[in-house]
């Protein structure tokens, strides 16, 4: 990995403090590469004991609309890692869930803390959010986009890899929120990215063109296909998510049978490379979208993947905070 100097000299213009984290397209790739080097770095100093408590005396409000694990469980342990307080809030607990409109709510979270991370079901009330609060507010998940999920992604295929730039990055399954923050991370990082979907589940035409632009500047590349295969040749990572996400349970019967021929499976991951990397956002649900032989293989890297979570917020949350 490069340096944290090298890193730090990338943005030396530029300063992330006081900002949003809303969307990757909202960054710049030196920007992002310097999240990814702080991340590894307080990794590093995590496993030894010695992450310095550069957020003492901070507190993050911790807003929640949809169910979570990952992302309330590494927010929070983050805060406590960096010195910091994080504090969960239920949305039905809050005024905003009683009608108290969004503006009042961005000004009043503004007098306490020192930060908001959102786990949002519009991504457009987020962007409201973020207008009328003067802290930082960091996604957590919306409809559209999970660009901490894509950090941790990046940070752990980096890991096991090295040099992110040059590779084949595969996304295989629905063209969701994650697929949309994944792939704008790897055209950042010059990486070769190829997303699989079925018809009328594509990824978003617009991120599409705007993730192309930002790979050719950087030496990548990013295409669209309706063929698997296509998609996993010659793969150095395969990323899939559930079938059917949460508020999508209705549609669950009918995604079934339009994705039963997109499942990552022993015949789908022999077209990849030998040492491909294996990612899934988690939950999963085995044998739906993911084998079973596959995800508890030995090329899944989905448990350190998720534990990157904890590693890659903890640089959003020091640089933003």
């Amino acid at each position: 990995m490069a340096t944290n100097n090298q890193t730090k000299a990338m943005i030396e213009k530029e300063s992330l403090k006081g900002r949003d984290f809303l969307t990757l397209l909202d960054y710049s790739s030196e920007e992002i590469a310097y999240l990814l080097q702080q991340a590894y770095d307080m990794k590093q100093d995590t496993l030894a004991g010695t992450m310095p408590p550069v957020l003492a005396g901070k507190t993050l409000g911790m807003i929640f609309e949809k169910h979570s694990t990952r992302t309330r469980i590494s927010f929070e342990v983050g805060m406590i890692h960096l010195g910091g307080h994080g504090i969960f809030m239920n949305a039905r607990d809050l005024q905003i869930g009683r009608g108290e409109s969004v503006y009042d709510t961005g000004h009043v979270l503004s007098e306490f803390l020192d930060g908001v991370m959102i786990r949002a079901k519009s991504h457009k009330m987020v962007e409201e959010l973020a207008e009328h609060t003067s802290v930082p507010v960091i996604n957590g998940l919306t409809d559209i986009f999970h660009p901490c999920q894509a950090m941790a992604d990046l940070l752990t295929i980096k890991e096991v890899k090295g040099d992110l730039k040059g590779l084949k990055l595969s996304y295989i399954g629905d063209g969701n929120n994650v697929a949309h923050s994944l792939v704008i991370a790897g055209a950042h990082m010059g990486m070769h990215v190829a997303v699989a979907t079925p018809e009328g589940y594509e990824y978003n035409a617009g991120l599409l063109e705007k993730a192309k632009k930002i790979a050719e500047k950087n030496g990548g590349s990013v295409i669209s296909t309706y063929d698997p295969v296509e998609a996993a040749s010659e793969s150095d990572a395969i990323y899939t998510d559930v079938w059917t996400s949460m508020g999508q349970e209705e549609e669950a019967a009918k995604r079934l049978i339009d994705f039963k021929d997109f499942q990552i499976n022993d015949q789908l991951v022999g077209h990849a490379h030998k040492d491909y990397v294996f990612l899934h956002c988690l939950p999963a649900h085995r044998e739906e979208e993911v084998a079973t032989s596959v995800i508890d293989g030995p090329n899944s890297y989905v448990f350190q993947q998720a534990g990157n979570r904890l590693h890659a917020q903890k640089a959003i949350l020091a640089s933003l905070l």
